[in-house]
């Protein structure tokens, strides 16, 4: 358990009271449902048992509720950090789109291909046809100063990249 956060051990050391308080419990049932014989135990003994079984379960429930809060918080979180930088991203192409005087059918085909829509979708989308839409693909890749799908991606994708990858030496941001 070592370099493990508090909480983790604590977790652990619940749930391993848990089990021992339900093998008790259960343990206790099952023996008097088959007439097991055994010596019986002493009634303090008994009660600190049933006591230290009863904590253990408590605790269980106590700490399953504090952190069932805490994921439920912390999926508000990032749920809204993730509408955040989906509206970063959209703000983004919207810029981008501008910048390149796209029209509006090619702003709605761009959108689509950076969704990873193939022409035929994207021309189902439109209700146009895929001819159409390898019209719209080609005049925005001119205007973006790409050839490609890839390349009009790799924009966007540089753009969301800002400061060092994880494991590249400080002060390289971009690649040669």
């Amino acid at each position: 358990m070592r370099g493990r956060p508090p909480a983790t051990i604590a977790l652990v050391m619940v749930v391993a009271i848990q089990i021992l308080c339900t093998l008790f419990f259960v343990w206790d049932i099952a023996a008097g449902i088959i007439g097991f014989q055994r010596a019986p135990l002493s009634w303090q003994t008994r009660e600190l048992l049933e006591i230290g079984a009863s904590l253990g379960l408590v605790l269980g429930v106590g700490l399953g509720t504090a952190l069932l809060i805490r994921t439920i918080l912390r999926n508000r979180d990032i749920e809204t950090r993730l509408r955040e930088v989906s509206g970063a991203f959209a703000d983004l192409l919207d810029e981008r789109f501008g910048q390149w005087g796209l029209t509006r059918s090619e702003r709605d085909v761009a959108w689509f291909t950076i969704k990873g829509m193939s022409i035929a979708e994207i021309a189902r989308l439109r209700q146009t046809s895929e001819g159409t839409v390898k019209a719209h693909s080609n005049a925005i890749y001119r205007k973006a100063g790409v050839s490609g799908r890839t390349q009009l991606l790799s924009l966007f994708i540089e753009d969301l990249l800002d400061g060092d990858p994880p494991d590249a030496p400080h002060g390289r941001t971009r690649s040669p």
